[in-house]
């Protein structure tokens, strides 16, 4: 009877860690998708508010450091890209990680989960088929 306790208790451990790991990965990528939208409204009032020959103000750390524009219009928009790349692996590591959870308490694979959106190729030879 204590093995078959011990053994549930082991069970219910391996779920519920891997529960936890699943919210992890989404707030995660709650967090990145936050600092994405900062970025993007930092570019958008570069673009906007400011000629080309001012300097800027940008919050380092604890600190603002006076950049020119453009530098810190590559500097934001490397870390688009950075923050990009991140949040994108981590959806597809959530994806396996909701799959194992799944199929550890017993319920069928999500169908459609693993579904990818068309590249822009794809597109463009839809489109030119279904215009002849």
């Amino acid at each position: 009877m204590e093995a078959e306790s011990q053994r549930v208790l082991e069970y219910l451990t391996e779920v519920e860690e891997a529960a936890e790991d699943v919210l992890t990965s989404k707030q995660q990528i709650v967090d990145l998708d936050t600092k994405r939208n900062r970025n993007r409204e930092a570019l958008n009032a570069l673009k906007n508010e400011l000629s080309d020959s001012e300097k800027v103000k940008v919050c380092l750390g604890n600190m603002f450091i006076k950049f020119p524009k453009s530098k810190t219009r590559d500097m934001i928009q490397k870390d688009q890209e950075q923050l990009d790349k991140e949040i994108n692996d981590l959806r597809k590591g959530l994806k396996a990680k909701v799959n194992r959870l799944n199929e550890m308490q017993g319920k069928p694979e999500l169908r459609g989960y693993n579904l990818s959106p068309l590249s822009t190729d794809e597109v463009k030879a839809i489109n030119s088929l279904l215009k002849r």
